[in-house]
């Protein structure tokens, strides 16, 4: 009981105090969602996800064994999230949706925190989880947004629309400059710096401004549910069936084993709004699967800690 108290006065209640800040604020002063929206997508988000691939290090051996584990999780979690949608036989635009609040992981602002609260004494654990992140971002930014971009667009045009997303650009050059050792002049490096520390935050106030226009009654449905449960109860099986088919054993299978547990990504929310595909049910799932997250991911943690530990 310590413990999951622990777990949820350190990583749950902070996101919660975003969101409810969010909402406090959208209810005094009505802001244009769209506007916070191209704010997170333009300038946030992109310079979050340069400075986390331009300063992760991490082994050879490590990296490979995470990257093939974290690309069969991702491929089972891309079919589980179709056979879902056409179970619920959900219209085009409500489906990508929940494919995408399957597949897309909160491994920002959620993982990172419970990873470096877990594994402070192994920071192996710590680098899985940022990999995680990198791999989500480029999940996010290419599955993710096919996903949205295909209900009113097709062919070229969808290629064109992700290929104009300035974190496409952020994700290839944090590559880069990573890869060839490139220093950053400090005129430069220092206000992405400022920016990229602002994410988490504008990101969850914008997310909690949303959240605040949906009646919590409509989070009561079908596929909110059905989401939530693939997410937070069938994922983490899925994982463990990978860990033990790869082999994958000590702080490497633990640290893999609760990243598959953390709730659906908010960036599956903000991208929603940012098209304007059924923002209201992304919303809604990420609200949902957080706060259900507080007691399944304390449970993963502790059959990961006996099974793994």
């Amino acid at each position: 009981m310590a413990y999951f108290t622990l777990l949820f006065f350190q990583i749950i209640v902070p996101i919660l105090i975003l969101l409810g800040l969010g909402a406090l604020l959208q209810v005094k002063f009505k802001f244009r969602l769209k506007a916070l929206s191209h704010l997170v997508t333009y300038c946030f988000m992109p310079a979050a996800v340069f400075i986390n691939l331009y300063e992760t290090v991490i082994s050879l051996s490590v990296l490979s064994q995470v990257i093939v584990f974290i690309v069969l999780f991702i491929l089972s979690q891309m079919a589980l999230g179709s056979l879902g949608a056409k179970l619920l036989e959900l219209p085009r635009e409500e489906s990508a949706v929940f494919k995408n609040s399957i597949v897309l992981i909160n491994s920002g602002n959620y993982g990172l925190p419970v990873a470096q609260l877990l594994f402070v004494a192994n920071p192996v654990g710590v680098a899985i989880q940022v990999i995680m992140v990198i791999l989500q971002n480029i999940t996010t930014y290419t599955y993710g947004l096919y996903n949205l971009i295909s209900t009113t667009k097709s062919g070229a045009a969808i290629v064109k629309e992700v290929l104009k997303m300035p974190i496409v650009l952020a994700l290839v050059l944090g590559a880069l400059l990573n890869i060839f050792a490139l220093p950053i002049p400090a005129p430069i490096r220092i206000p992405i710096d400022y920016v990229a520390d602002g994410f988490v935050a504008v990101a969850l106030i914008t997310l909690g401004a949303q959240l605040s226009t949906i009646e919590v009654k409509s989070i009561i449905n079908k596929t909110v549910f059905l989401s939530s449960f693939f997410r937070l109860f069938m994922r983490p099986v899925i994982a463990f069936c990978l860990i033990l088919a790869l082999g994958l054993d000590g702080v490497i299978a633990q640290s893999l084993l609760i990243a598959s547990a953390f709730p659906t990504s908010r960036n599956s929310a903000s991208l929603a709004l940012e098209y304007d595909v059924d923002a209201d049910t992304a919303a809604q799932t990420v609200l949902f699967s957080t706060i259900v997250s507080a007691l399944t991911v304390t449970v993963v943690i502790y059959v990961s800690t006996i099974l793994f530990g």
